[in-house]
């Protein structure tokens, strides 16, 4: 019998445009992350222009969230970030360092995609850093601790360069990056074959970081996007100790397989707990947020004795 990593909460899908007080299509691809022993959710909302901003919502226990009356981030109008936000923010992801919350995001304009980096000590005051990749860059996270002296960050190229394949680079303060290099790629004749990029923010274990990231596959049908795993070395994260062989979730309940864009799980967001297991958030087909939990130690064993190569 087949190992079930994730398994999926019964109260899913946890937020649906039904339960948004201000009117948006979708509710999917959130980050997520814990606040004052609360968990807070930063979701991304395609409103009726087909333009997305990112909205803010609140659990007691990281799966029953409402939301806040307002959205949290819209596209910016102050110069440098309206001309690169004009088209819309998306597909967040939250990483906490030494007191901060800091946010990735993407942002969409004329000019391509890129992303931006913003900050906030409380979820109430937001504020934009800077942008931290020209065009066209996507899925951005940010490791939860220097390494060596210097921040890291996995992101994937927005394009067919190298192609679809996640990346790695430094940086002394969070705004100048560089040092980059290759560090997975996908597969031919595989469930990543396609494209491939960062999903969570890494987790720390004992045996490496820990990447939940998303695959694509091509049928005839369209593309499938699922979730799988890699593992990277503590010290030297450019070092792929093992990447799953086998997925770890896939499109299954009808509010996966059927939405905005059919036959998608895709996260932003897993939150390690003090039991050994993550709760794990991702978007279903474009359109609701559903959630789950993982042991920890059965995504790193997939990762050290089920492993395909990294590049």
């Amino acid at each position: 019998m087949k190992k079930q990593f994730v398994k999926r909460y019964q109260g899913n899908p946890i937020l649906t445009k039904e339960d948004i007080p201000y009117k948006v299509e979708t509710v999917h691809n959130a980050a997520v992350a814990k606040y004052n022993g609360k968990y807070v959710m930063l979701f991304r909302s395609h409103l009726d222009t087909g333009r997305s901003i990112i909205g803010i919502a609140d659990s007691e226990d990281g799966f029953d969230f409402k939301s806040r009356p307002m959205p949290f981030m819209v596209p910016a109008k102050e110069p440098l970030f309206c001309e690169y936000e004009e088209f819309g923010v998306e597909d967040p992801r939250i990483t906490f360092i030494d007191d901060t919350y800091y946010i990735t995001y993407s942002a969409y304009s004329r000019h391509g995609v890129r992303i931006g980096l913003a900050k906030t000590a409380d979820f109430e005051i937001l504020e934009r850093v800077t942008f931290i990749s020209e065009a066209d860059y996507r899925n951005t996270v940010i490791f939860p601790e220097k390494i060596k002296g210097r921040y890291a960050k996995l992101n994937r190229p927005n394009s067919e360069v190298s192609p679809w394949s996640i990346w790695i680079s430094y940086s002394p303060d969070l705004v100048h990056w560089g040092d980059a290099k290759v560090v997975i790629k996908p597969v031919k004749y595989h469930w990543d074959e396609m494209k491939i990029g960062p999903g969570a923010p890494p987790i720390k274990t004992e045996k490496g970081w820990l990447n939940i990231y998303h695959g694509v596959f091509p049928t005839m049908d369209g593309c499938i996007y699922r979730l799988g795993v890699a593992l990277h070395d503590l010290e030297d994260p450019a070092k792929v100790i093992g990447v799953g062989d086998r997925w770890i979730l896939q499109p299954e309940d009808p509010w996966e397989v059927v939405g905005y864009v059919h036959n998608v799980v895709f996260t932003c967001a897993a939150i390690p707990e003090s039991d050994g297991t993550i709760k794990l958030y991702w978007g279903g087909a474009d359109k609701v947020m559903c959630a789950g939990t993982a042991v920890i130690n059965d995504l790193v064993n997939l990762c050290l004795t089920d492993s395909r190569p990294a590049i």
